[in-house]
């Protein structure tokens, strides 16, 4: 059994007991958060799809970690011949979810 979900304006493949990285939430470690924006559900060869959500379904995870941070990204720019160059970085934020049930 697997669900897609929607969460931060991405989509997620998950099934029970995994654990995905999701755009930054306000939760505490080991909080429950239950996500309903839920696209697609399949279940033993059954394949439910919403339009663009399924009703009354939901993905219940567990918060494993509040604020994980990504590999930094180097952003460089340079300019020949006129002595031109700037450097930054990033490191995105996440938040580790480890999913518990699946319903439909």
């Amino acid at each position: 059994m697997y669900a897609i979900i929607e969460s931060g304006n991405k989509q997620y493949k998950v099934e029970k007991g995994s654990v995905i990285d999701v755009e930054l939430l306000e939760a505490e470690k080991e909080a429950k958060i239950t996500l309903d924006k839920v696209l697609m559900v399949s279940d033993d060869g059954k394949v439910h799809i919403g339009t663009p959500y399924l009703k009354n379904a939901a993905v219940k995870c567990s918060v494993v970690d509040p604020e994980v941070k990504d590999k930094k990204v180097v952003i460089f720019k340079y300019k020949s011949k006129s002595n031109y160059h700037k450097k930054t970085g990033h490191r995105q934020k996440y938040s580790r979810l480890l999913v518990e049930k699946i319903s439909i």
